[in-house]
């Protein structure tokens, strides 16, 4: 049972830490109607630059991730600006190619900036059992990963109060809820928009601190946006709560799977049994569990 309750443990972990991919999703979905193919992208480009700043320029982790925050701010307002904005009311294919155009881009542009051989990440949290729960409950859990969760719980009740709470986020509201009444109350949808995608750059970051002190500062964090579709499926593409649910399920999921049905099957499901969830949920519920019910009429 113990050993149980540790891969139960470890995928609910894990799931908080795709959920925070997912919300990046969430946020320009639910503003925009773009889905940002790049957010995988904008992770790995926050993560490296990050790193390249520390080796090329000797900065300290202290320093590098400030000036990091900076640059993605600025490059998201700048794929506001120069991307999105000369495609505004264009068929939201149109969109959707033009991020799949910036995904290629940002990937190359890391690369030319700081090269693409794997980095280490070294951000002051030991990968190592909790020695509390070692010795109360007899189960390993990783330090790393309780720490990593609960920065993305504070990252999510930020954003929550963000909307909630501000004037913005107000501005943000009106905006998912209809952009041409927005427009008509004079809420400027552009800066909106600009404020959104640098969002969702700082979103990217911690994501990307996350998931490359973890498995290293390489090309291959580009595919964690990948694992963030069988979330926003499972918790639907316009819900903040949706996307923290959707990321429990599917972390869970996916480790008690690997090790309880994995050996019966030759293993090696961990990667794509969230797809197959994802695909039955589809069958059942298509808006997932958060997600607006759309009635179409015939």
């Amino acid at each position: 049972m113990n050993f149980f309750f540790e891969v139960l443990i470890g995928g609910l972990l894990s799931g908080v830490m795709y959920a925070l991919v997912a919300i990046g999703f969430v946020l320009i979905y639910k503003a925009s109607g773009v889905f940002n193919f790049a957010q995988g992208a904008m992770v790995f480009f926050a993560a490296l630059t990050c790193v390249g700043m520390m080796d090329k320029f000797g900065m300290s982790l202290w320093l590098a991730i400030p000036c990091t925050v900076v640059a993605m701010i600025v490059l998201g307002i700048a794929i506001e600006r120069v991307v999105l904005r000369p495609l505004v009311n264009q068929p939201e294919i149109t969109l959707f190619m033009a991020t799949i155009g910036l995904a290629f881009f940002l990937e190359g542009l890391a690369q030319l900036l700081w090269g693409s051989q794997v980095h280490q990440l070294p951000l002051p949290i030991e990968d190592v059992p909790m020695q509390s729960l070692l010795d109360r409950f007899n189960i390993v859990v990783s330090q790393f990963d309780v720490i990593a969760a609960i920065i993305c719980g504070v990252m999510v009740a930020v954003l929550a109060l963000l909307f909630a709470k501000t004037r913005v986020g107000r501005a943000l509201r009106a905006v998912a809820d209809d952009h041409q009444a927005a427009q008509a109350v004079g809420i400027p949808l552009q800066r909106i928009w600009a404020i959104l995608w640098a969002v969702a750059g700082v979103v990217a970051l911690v994501a990307g601190l996350l998931w490359g002190a973890r498995n290293g500062v390489q090309f291959a964090l580009t595919f964690i946006a990948l694992k963030a579709l069988p979330v926003l499926i499972l918790g639907g593409f316009t819900s903040v709560p949706g996307a923290i649910v959707g990321g429990l399920i599917i972390g869970a999921s996916e480790k008690l799977a690997e090790v309880y049905i994995g050996p019966l099957v030759g293993g090696g499901i961990e990667g794509w049994f969230p797809y197959v969830l994802a695909l039955l949920f589809l069958l059942v519920r298509p808006e997932g569990l958060f997600g607006e019910k759309i009635i179409r009429r015939i």
